[in-house]
This record gives structure tokens, sequence and C-alpha cells, in this order.
């Protein structure tokens, strides 16, 4: 035995010996820009906003900022591209990352892509505030393509200065790593770093513009390419009579879609090379079922992304562009996270649908190499049946239903939603709560637990005085009153406002049954429907005993794998719109530790213990001097998985 352990403890030296060495300088990164020497680049050197022809991308180079700060960094994603983590502490790291001095091996370009934007084909977009700086191939042999965001104009900023500001940037970085560590496949942030260069915003468009610092975002991502890079071949248009800038051009169609295949799905590649018919349509098919994996990973934490157009979604189907996203807090099936939404095309319940129309466009946008008829029949077939079994998989984790699946397994799921929309429970927390419970042939005590439960999801409801003021339609009722008799005569007259017009309706009719309620009824109502589930989902857990009978399984075993799947499954800690704006609020004043105070926190979602928000309880201060006394200290000790304060309902992102 113990000659084995010196062998053990010599791999074990010589795995972290081999992890040493193949880190690497800012100077010496492994850049191998495949992409660019793969694809056409625009023959115009010059930087202007224009139409981009036959090409694929621009060469273009990051504008400079004055005095660029490190807001924070992301560790573990510069890890992808070897870079050691001492080299963030030297001065030339925020001159690289900020795009003032470029990466020795990298080569800036903005990259040429089309769009369906909210239903209608835009043309030409591309990267009107994104940089490629090159492909890192690290240690591990995988390939990842870094980019900056916010460093200055390129040929597709259109009326734009190709800059991003701090709350936005900060946004984005935070998004980015709280999705991957809640095992939802994302592009991932290097670092954000902000500077005394400012921009003019006009935050809300109310005519109120502000100056603003401009802050750059690093993005890592298997590639930045999307559904709309095959949209710039695209003919003209029906419904905008426009067209992609490169149509007519089906060399270089299938220049990108085989080097797109080649590069990022070489099994694909490598088993279908000489059929290309087969090729394209597994390709497709593979496309087709990332994206529906995906979008129910979305589904099942509660994440809207706001802006599900056909240029924002990846082809190797990871979550690219973090915009006006939001996770839910109160659930609500029609959620709009993005204020600009005004017909409600991206709601949280529309996501699936809207994906797999952007699918269905895709498809369009790879014939003639892949024929339509072929193509949208696989999208038909594949994306709903890889969507329901991805969701309820999931489903099943977040519920500890390990041990055997029933079809009425979705029809549970689906009542506990209804459940949460009826009663206006928070999302992640109420998934939260039922981590509490164990199996009922197993706890002597199941009734007292159950209890314990029942109690933790009413805290998560609603008040009354909550959806008085969630359901008051943000309109003047005198004007809404004539805007009624309007869609009663004439309902085509509304266009795209129809939706907006149809939730105000909801929302009154919503209002109309709660108004005159007392919130001690309101809450008998809520524990009523939260028994009657409640006692369906025991049911169903002794559905997973008595299999577990049948097979021989022990029933401390099966309780002890179900108690750490819904542990590592329901969330603790999500991104949530009022923790992101705590830490811009703080960052606009020039202090970062908020930042990096909620980067800890999403590291660890599903943290069993408060230790990864206990840095926000310490010696908090105010605008008058030291904390009085440790009550004072509790009320300043700042939440991160509570249900939004008061001032937080507010909150619109666009």
């Amino acid at each position: 035995m113990p000659h084995y352990r010196n062998i053990l403890r010599f791999l074990n030296r010589f795995s972290s010996f081999s992890k040493m060495i193949s880190k690497k300088t800012l100077e010496t990164l492994n850049f191998d820009n495949l992409t660019l020497r793969s694809l056409p680049i625009d023959a115009v050197t010059q930087n202007s906003v224009r139409q981009v022809p036959n090409a694929c991308f621009s060469l273009v180079s990051p504008a400079p900022v004055k005095n660029p700060q490190l807001v924070a960094c992301s560790v573990s994603a510069l890890d992808l591209l070897d870079i050691d983590p001492s080299e963030t502490k030297r001065k030339e790291f925020v001159e690289y990352f900020s795009g003032n001095q470029l990466l020795p091996g990298s080569q800036t370009a903005a990259h040429c892509y089309c769009g369906h934007q909210f239903g209608f084909f835009s043309g030409q977009l591309g990267d009107g505030a994104a940089m490629y700086l090159g492909e890192v191939v690290n240690a591990r042999g995988e390939r990842w393509e870094l980019q900056l965001k916010g460093a200055g104009p390129t040929p597709y900023s259109r009326q734009a200065d190709g800059r991003k500001v701090l709350r936005s940037s900060i946004r984005e970085f935070l998004c980015s790593e709280a999705m991957f560590h809640l095992g939802v496949p994302t592009t991932r942030a290097g670092t954000c770093l902000t500077s005394d260069s400012t921009v003019v915003r006009d935050v809300f468009y109310t005519g109120n513009p502000i100056h603003e610092r401009c802050t750059i975002v690093s993005r890592i991502a298997p590639t930045f390419i999307r559904f709309g890079s095959f949209e710039i071949f695209k003919d003209v248009d029906r419904q905008t009579a426009r067209k992609g800038p490169s149509h007519g051009r089906a060399d270089i169609h299938k220049q990108l879609l085989d080097h797109v295949v080649r590069t990022y799905y070489p099994e694909i590649w490598t088993k279908h090379e000489s059929n290309t018919d087969e090729l394209y349509a597994e390709f497709f098919t593979e496309v087709v079922r990332r994206t529906a994996y995906l979008v129910a990973q979305w589904q099942c934490v509660g994440f809207c992304h706001g802006v599900l157009n056909t240029d924002n979604m990846s082809i190797v189907g990871v979550t690219i562009d973090y915009g006006p996203f939001g996770f839910m807090d109160r659930f609500d099936p029609d959620f709009i996270c993005n204020a600009s939404d005004d017909g409600g095309r991206y709601t949280y319940s529309k996501q699936p649908s809207i994906c797999q129309w952007n699918c269905d466009k895709l498809a369009e946008a790879l014939a003639p190499l892949l024929p339509v008829a072929r193509s949208k029949v696989i999208v038909e077939e594949v994306f709903d049946v890889e969507y329901r079994k991805a969701y309820l998989s999931k489903m099943r984790l977040k519920f500890g239903l390990i041990n055997v699946a029933l079809p009425d397994d979705e029809a549970l799921v689906d009542e506990f939603l209804s459940t949460m929309a009826e009663t206006g429970a928070d999302f992640s927390n109420s998934f939260h709560c039922l981590n509490q419970l164990s199996l009922p042939g197993m706890a002597a005590a199941f009734d007292a637990e159950r209890e314990r439960v029942i109690a933790a999801l009413l805290a998560q409801c609603s008040d009354v005085e909550e959806l008085q003021r969630a359901f008051t339609p943000d309109i003047d009722m005198r004007q809404f009153q004539m805007l009624l008799v309007l869609f009663q005569t004439n309902p085509d007259a509304f266009g795209q406002e129809l939706g907006y017009f149809k939730r105000t309706i909801e929302k009154l009719e919503k209002l109309k049954e709660i108004k005159n309620m007392s919130q001690s009824d309101w809450t008998g109502r809520n524990e009523a429907k939260w028994r009657n589930w409640l006692l369906k989902y025991t049911e169903r857990l002794r559905g997973d005993e008595e299999a577990a009978r049948e097979s021989g399984r022990d029933l401390a075993t099966l309780c002890e794998e179900k108690r750490r799947a819904m542990e590592r499954n329901n969330a603790r800690f999500v991104l949530r719109n009022y923790i992101a704006q705590r830490a811009i609020d703080m960052a606009e004043k020039g202090d970062f530790s908020e930042v990096e105070r909620v980067l800890k926190l999403i590291r660890d979602p599903y943290a069993l213990a408060a230790a990864a928000s206990d840095d926000a309880c310490q010696s908090k201060t105010d605008a008058a001097g030291a904390l009085s006394s440790a009550k004072d200290a509790e009320q300043k000790c700042w939440s991160y998985e509570c249900k939004p304060p008061d001032w937080a309902l507010g909150l619109k992102v666009t």
C-alpha cells in the first residue's frame, strides 16, 4: 500500500506540474485564427458604416479608452485560454482587455450577419459593438474564440458608436458566468473593464441623455457564428423588401457552412464528408437538438432572454448576447423581461416556440445547400421531441423524481407551475422549498416536514398589495377606455400593439378578482391550492418508493439520492435584476466590491449554506457612519435569495 500511495502522490504532483506549465502569459497565448483564414474578408479596409457584400468579416481595430480600470474578472473563464491567474495583476492586463493594446497573435475583425428581429427580416446587422480578437487553442486542444464587446465602431455600428456602458456590461459579465455555473450552455465572460471615456445615452428614450462610462467585456465561446450569419445570402424578403448583402453568392454560402460543420461538428464532418446531403442534414438536426435542449434549460431556471432574434441564436447551441434578460421573481408565464417588447413576442412561455420558429428561419437560410423540404421536416420531427425530453428530464431532477419516469409527471409539473402563477409565488425559491421534503416512507416526521414546506411556500407567495400593484396597468384609464371602443370595432388597427392591449385587459381582469380580497382570505386560498398540489406530489413520491421496493433498492439510499439531485438542480441564488442593479449602482459610484461579491455568489448557486453571501454582512456602514447596533447590522445585511424588495419592483431593462 505505501508503494501505491507514493505512485499516487507522484501522479498528483505531475498533474499539478502539467497544469502549471500549460499556463500562458498574455504574450504567449496560442492564437490560431482559423475562421479568418477560412472565410472571405471585406475588401474595403476603411472603417465606415456601410453595406458589406461578399464577405463574412471586416478587419477593424479597437478604439482606445482613457484610463482603463478592471471591474472584475473570471479566473475560470480566462483559464479556457490558459491565462495564468497572476497575469490579471499586471498593468498590461487592462491595456490588452480594454483594446488599448492588441494581444500578440490576435487579429481584430467584426462579423457580418443579418437577422429576423421581432419577426421581420432586418437585412444587414453585424457586430456593431463586438470585435473578434482571434481563436485560442488551449493545452487541452479546445478552440475558443475571444471577443471584446464595446471596443468601438465597426462597419456594422449603424447609427451607434460601438460602445457599451457600465450597467449593460456588468449585467452581461455577471449573467454569462451565472448561467455557466447554473449548468446552462452559454458564452463565458473573462473580464469587465471600465474607463474614464464617456458616451451619451438616453436610458429609457425619454429625452434625458446622460454621460456614461465606456465599458468593455471580453467574451469567450467556441464561436460567435449564429443563425443570422447564414442570412447574409438571403434574397429579397417579401415583407420588408430587404435582402442579405451577399445574396446570390452560393460559393461563400457553401464555404461558410463547410467551415462551421468541419470546425464545430467534426464528428459529423468525418462521418459524412463525402455525402453533403447527409452531412448538412445531420448537422442541422444537431443544431435543432441543441437549440431545443438550450431553451429547455432556460425554462427550468426561469430565465428569459428578451431578444430572441435569429441574430441572437448560436449555431453551436449556447446562450449568446445578454441584453435585457431577466430571471423571473414572481412566476408569470407571460413574463416579459424586455421593456421594449411591447407586443410580448418574447415572453417566458413563448420562448420554446420562438426558438423553433428561429430554427425554421435557419432552415430557409441553409437552402438550397439543404433543401427546405427536408430541413423543415427535421424541425417538425426533432425540436418538440428533444425539448420535451430535456425539459422533463430536468424537471424530474428538480422534483427529486429520480427512480422512475411516469406519464403523469408532465401534468404534475404543469400543475406546480399553475399553482405558482395563481398564488404569485417566487419561481426559484418555490422549487428550493421542495428540497426540505424527504420520502413519505422514510421520515417519521414526514407530515411535519410537509407542514414546514407549506409554510415556506406561502412565504414565497405575493401578498394582495403586491399583486394589486403588479396588475395595475401602466396606461391612463380614460385613454384605455377609448382604445377599448376602437378594439371592439376594429382590432386589426392595433397591429403589433395588439399583444400589449390584450395583456392590459388580462391585467384588469386579474385586478378585479383580487381587488376586494383581504390578505387572510388570499392566504387561505393559497394554502388550499398548495396543500392540494402537495398531496399529489406526495403520491408521486410514493410511486418512486414502490418502484424502488420492487427493484430491491434501499429506500434510505433513494432518499439520499433524491436530496442530492434536488440540491444540485434547485438553485438558491440566481442573478435577479435587483441583485445586478445593486452592483451597478455601487460600480457607477466607483465601488466594484459588490460586482466581485455577486461574482463569488453565482459561482455556487446551489450553495446549502449562506456562507456565499457572508461578505455582504460584514460591518456594513451607511452614509451616517458606523452601524450603531447588532440589530442595525442585521437590517443592513443584504440578502441574495429573497423576493425583490419594493424598490426593485419597478425596475425596467430595455
